[in-house]
């Protein structure tokens, strides 16, 4: 349930694409990743995936100021960005943060979604251009919450973010390949890519996108095995885990037969669950 002195989460995109059409996958959404974390003052959202579209159309009309989160810039987590209404709404100040690279500025990578032959519409032509901030390893603060950035193992430049709402905290990594951060996981956590982020954390939402049979022939793609969600999350000693950004050619059915099978004949002091768009989480 929402409360308004508290930090409220609720999950509009989780999976890595669009499903199947059909029943069978209607149980986790089909949307790709966006995360609204908010209070009664502060609007904050990681990622703009598909389910950004479907957030901008139930913003309520007296937020006017609107913090997007970038994790990254592949086209999964961009791609609601031109159909979010508030970008086209004069009275609204959108602020979009993303990684920096040592490449091209993080606004000249925006204005390349925002460009023939990807779109009509340029950053130069919405009612207020929106103001940007390049990220690395920050901390910064929105209102009441603390922020941590800090890049993970993901091709390109990929942030995670640690946020901070008085004493809960929610750790967002969507997107991370642990084997590839780590040189020796799991038995090494200070140096394991993602550690200081998810570190404690009472939530945690972890790319886990492969079985550990399938893992091998991904190797690089930036994705992690469901089994070693698990042990990361139990390593950095979190008390809830919610497996994120799922393989997209699996159906429902499999998503919930890939969790029976890490959990089977194991005991675990922390609660684990695969993230469904729609969910919502509120400490």
């Amino acid at each position: 349930m929402e409360k308004r002195n508290a930090m409220n989460i609720k999950v509009w995109g989780c999976r890595g694409s669009l499903p199947s059409p059909g029943p069978e996958n209607n149980k986790y959404g089909g949307n790709t990743s966006c995360v609204q974390v908010y209070d009664k003052d502060t609007c904050i959202i990681l990622d703009a995936g598909s389910g950004i579209q479907r957030l901008g159309r139930f913003l309520s009309p007296e937020i006017k100021e609107i913090h997007i989160l970038l994790t990254h810039l592949h086209i999964d987590h961009t791609m609601g960005l031109g159909f979010f209404l508030p970008l086209y709404n004069p009275t609204v100040e959108v602020h979009l943060w993303g990684p920096s690279s040592s490449t091209d500025p993080l606004l000249q990578r925006l204005r390349r979604y925002f460009s023939a032959p990807l779109f009509p519409v340029r950053l130069g032509d919405l009612p207020n251009h929106p103001i940007i901030h390049e990220l690395s390893m920050t901390d910064f603060e929105l209102g009441r919450f603390k922020i941590k950035s800090e890049y993970v193992c993901h091709p390109g430049p990929t942030l995670a973010y640690r946020i901070q709402y008085e004493n809960s905290i929610f750790a967002y990594i969507p997107d991370h390949e642990l084997r590839i951060g780590s040189a020796d996981f799991p038995n090494n956590p200070e140096w394991t890519s993602g550690f200081e982020i998810a570190n404690n954390a009472d939530l945690l939402f972890h790319d886990g996108s492969y079985t550990i049979k399938e893992y091998p022939q991904k190797i690089g793609w930036g994705h992690s095995a469901v089994k070693d969600v698990i042990l990361f999350a139990q390593m950095c000693k979190v008390k809830r885990l919610a497996v994120f950004h799922h393989e997209p050619t699996n159906t429902d059915q499999q998503l919930d037969e890939i969790l029976l099978n890490n959990l089977k004949d194991q005991t675990f002091d922390f609660q684990i669950e695969m993230c469904r768009e729609g969910n919502t989480y509120s400490f």
